[in-house]
Formats: structure tokens, C-alpha cells, sequence
């Protein structure tokens, strides 16, 4: 059986870098070191649901105290599981705080002579405003310049998934994803662009219908450079 070191095979854990051995026998190809990886992962996934199930009875209560607040009768048929059910409803809709980027980056990061343009867009968002607790929701657009480097294009939308469960306001979980895609990267340029109907403005306040927000962040060369922004602008434009 023989033991190669990867070639320049590196990957991401709890923000180190993890040189990867691979173990060869003719059949089979294991990962030493992300099989440990994903070992921890289990452990420390195991951990946050057991301290999220903790949370659940005083949470539930506090649902109960809202709905008796509005002079709601929780006794009644229709309201009996309601504050469980929407305390495990905002548990899952903010369990973005228990994650990290290198919770899903693992070792979706590979080199590549690459350094063109990379585009995601219309990725599905959703999430809460910290400011009113009701949702907001859109599409977010990303680029970025690789640096010999490029990520699994799913981990993107991993990405925003991480930072839009959580209280957010959108100007912040604009940038929250270009600095996470920043750091994992070290690309050249992270450009996001986010649209978004927020419901505290239709719902309620204003009640405009069609109202639409949109925020950027633009980093590196998408910031320095107007051609590269304007690329990037011009292909995430919609039809």
C-alpha cells in the first residue's frame, strides 16, 4: 500500500489549512485527514442540535407568552402546538449562527488555471430582518476572479445560506458574503449583488407591493476596476 502526499492538496478546517494525504491500495482512494474532518463535523453537529433541543422548552414559552399577549386562548384546539412549532420554525430559520464557511467548504476547493470570470446568480435567499423579525427574500447574484483557485459552485449558495439564517438586515448579509467568499478564496475580486422584497414594507409601514432593494459588495479588482465591475453588472443583469 502506498502513501502519496496530494500535490498541493490543501484544505480548509476551522480556519487552518489540512494538508491532505491520500491512501492508494489499486481499488480505493481515502482521505485520511478529511475523514477525521468529517468525523468532527459529526461530533460537533451532534453537540448543536443537543444545546438546540435544550433551548426548545424556554423558547416554546416565550411563544406562548406572545400569543397570550395578543389575548389569544393558547388552550384551544387549533393553538395547542403552535409555540413548539414555531420555536423549532425560528430555530431552523436562524441555524446559520452554528455554522461556519469551512463547515461546508471542506475540500470543495481545488487549483485551477483558471482566471476568467466566475458567475452564480439567481441564488434563493431567504431571511429574517432583525428589525421587525418578519422575512425578507430575493435572488443574490455572485462573482468572483479566481487566483488559481476555484470553489464547488454549490458551496456558494452554502454560503448564503449560512448568513441569511440569520437576523439580518440586508446591507450586512451583502457583505457578510463577499468577506466569507474573500477569505476562503483569496481571489483577485468577490463581487455580490443582492434584490430583495422585505415584508416589513409590504406587510406593514408603507405597504408598497413592488418595492424591490438592492445591495452590492465589491471587493478587490470589482471595486478598483470599472471594466471588471461592469462585466460582472452586464451578465447579472436580468433579460
Amino acid at each position: 500500500m502506498e502513501y502519496q502526499k496530494a500535490a498541493e492538496l490543501n484544505g480548509l478546517c476551522n480556519g487552518k489549512i489540512v494538508t491532505e494525504y491520500l491512501c492508494r491500495n489499486g481499488f480505493s482512494e481515502l482521505t485520511v485527514d478529511a475523514k477525521k474532518v468529517a468525523v468532527q463535523h459529526k461530533n460537533e453537529t451532534s453537540r448543536k442540535e443537543a444545546e438546540d433541543e435544550s433551548r426548545l422548552p424556554a423558547l416554546e414559552e416565550a411563544y406562548t407568552t406572545i400569543l397570550r399577549g395578543l389575548g389569544e386562548n393558547t388552550d384551544r384546539q387549533g393553538l395547542l402546538k403552535t409555540p413548539l412549532r414555531a420555536a423549532k420554525a425560528m430555530q431552523f430559520l436562524t441555524k446559520g449562527y452554528h455554522e461556519t464557511i469551512y463547515d461546508v467548504l471542506n475540500d470543495a476547493i481545488f487549483d485551477e488555471d483558471h482566471e476568467e470570470l466566475v458567475i452564480v446568480k439567481d441564488i434563493d435567499m431567504f431571511s429574517l430582518c432583525e428589525h421587525h423579525l418578519v422575512p425578507f427574500f430575493g435572488k443574490v447574484h455572485i462573482g468572483y476572479l479566481p487566483s488559481k483557485k476555484v470553489v464547488g459552485l454549490s458551496k456558494l449558495a452554502r454560503i448564503v445560506e449560512i448568513y441569511s439564517r440569520r437576523l439580518q438586515v440586508q446591507e450586512r448579509l451583502t457583505k457578510q458574503i463577499a468577506m466569507a467568499i474573500s477569505e476562503a478564496l483569496q481571489p483577485v475580486g468577490v463581487a455580490v449583488v443582492i434584490e430583495a422584497a422585505h415584508m416589513c414594507m409590504v406587510m406593514r409601514g408603507v405597504q408598497k407591493m413592488n418595492s424591490r432593494t438592492v445591495t452590492s459588495a465589491m471587493l478587490g479588482a470589482f471595486r478598483e476596476d470599472p471594466k471588471a465591475r461592469e462585466e460582472f453588472l452586464a451578465l447579472t443583469k436580468s433579460a
